[in-house]
């Protein structure tokens, strides 16, 4: 079979614009240091790189969203530190004004005191974060949760809170609204709440109870009213005005009925009330307002005046408790963050070497083979070189 040479020259052409081609290819894979310079390189390899890469910037982006929920969070943590403390003093303040002893001159200093305390609370409850994004204002970051008219602070931040995604299908709650934490505390004792009535004239005052049996309390009881018939006698009516209990009063003595038990220490007068009544929520705002009032109140006799502080001390340590909760659960998602972060970043090294073993040049094959390559080019174009030159003439002589 004959041969033209045009068709030989272009097939030598072909060949050296192959072996030209490959070389490139080498090079450009040693120059860049990646042997995957398009999907044609080996489609397989690049689809799967392409997934590892994809898993890559998901797991990089759970450790954003983790610094950020992490930052948030400590100084949510922070603020809270600082609301314990000032708690801490308005429950120390209280504790000293419930002294029979302290003058009404007293009391207002103490009162003073409370109401630094409390503008206090409320600005810390007004927290920011450094783009002055409201700690406590859930959601709605940019209102400001907490304003004072008059003696209430009301709540103007958002019930929900931002879920972060800190790992694959793991949210976490990058902060806690302002009425999970300063509005909703649980009143009273958590069950009941007691109060000495508006008309007393004598001197008893009544404190927050206890539950002896919470199988007969019941809450959809409505309201309790302990009523002094006399001095020494009382009589204790439920919401119907059905009489409950009745019974001699011992001044410090316990009173039972239906799973509870109060003390009334004092002297009450004929016709003194006391009452008792299932337990709401309240604010922490709202405590030492009520706890102000009462010390500067010109109109509560000395029973009247030591049953609100009793409520306002028992209130402070339930909203204690309430920030000590809060706090914790701050602690343990900051925990959580950490723990994700750890694993996103060994994940994150595993990918990027499963990366690495895919589309990495291999340097010492790749300059071996450049080299290889390089010696084909170079006897495929003197090879050419002399055939091309080659005729009849030469195959005649």
């Amino acid at each position: 079979m004959s041969i033209s040479t045009v068709t030989f020259q272009n097939d030598a052409l072909n060949d050296l614009q192959a072996l030209e081609a490959a070389m490139s290819q080498t090079q450009n894979q040693l120059s860049s240091g990646s042997q995957l310079q398009n999907a044609a390189d080996n489609p397989v390899a690049m689809s799967e790189v392409n997934q590892l890469n994809t898993q890559l910037s998901a797991s990089q982006q759970y450790v954003t969203n983790g610094n950020t929920a992490s930052a948030n969070l400590t100084l949510e943590e922070q603020a809270l530190t600082n609301a314990t403390n000032v708690l801490q003093s308005a429950q120390s303040l209280a504790t000293e004004a419930n002294d029979g002893a302290l003058t009404s001159s007293n009391l207002q200093d103490i009162a003073t005191e409370l109401e630094q305390q409390l503008q206090q609370l409320i600005s810390i409850a007004n927290s920011t974060d450094s783009n002055g994004n409201y700690l406590f204002a859930g959601q709605a970051s940019g209102t400001q949760p907490f304003a004072q008219s008059g003696g209430s602070v009301g709540y103007s931040g958002s019930t929900g809170v931002n879920q972060v995604e800190i790992g694959a299908n793991q949210f976490i709650s990058a902060g806690d609204t302002g009425s999970s934490v300063f509005m909703n505390i649980p009143a009273g004792n958590g069950t009941f709440t007691t109060a000495a009535g508006a008309g007393n004239t004598g001197t008893a005052s009544i404190d927050t109870g206890t539950v002896t049996d919470p199988g007969e309390w019941a809450e959809d009881s409505g309201t309790y009213t302990i009523s002094f018939t006399s001095p020494t006698q009382y009589v204790i009516l439920d919401s119907d005005d059905d009489t409950v209990a009745s019974g001699t009063y011992t001044s410090g003595d316990a009173i039972a009925f239906d799973g509870i038990q109060v003390t009334i220490t004092g002297t009450p007068a004929t016709d003194d009330q006391f009452t008792v009544a299932p337990a709401g929520t309240t604010s922490v705002f709202s405590t030492l307002s009520s706890l102000i009032s009462a010390l500067g109140s010109t109109t509560l006799n000395s029973g009247q005046l030591t049953t609100q502080i009793n409520a306002a001390e028992q209130q402070l340590g339930n909203a204690l408790n309430n920030f000590d909760n809060v706090q914790a659960s701050v602690g343990a998602r900051i925990n959580a963050v950490t723990a994700a972060q750890s694993s996103a970043q060994s994940e994150q090294t595993t990918l990027q070497a499963s990366v690495s073993q895919l589309s990495d040049t291999d340097y010492a094959a790749a300059t071996t083979q450049l080299s290889t390559e390089e010696i084909a080019l170079q006897a495929a174009e003197e090879s050419y070189a002399s055939i091309a030159k080659l005729s009849l003439f030469n195959y005649l002589a």
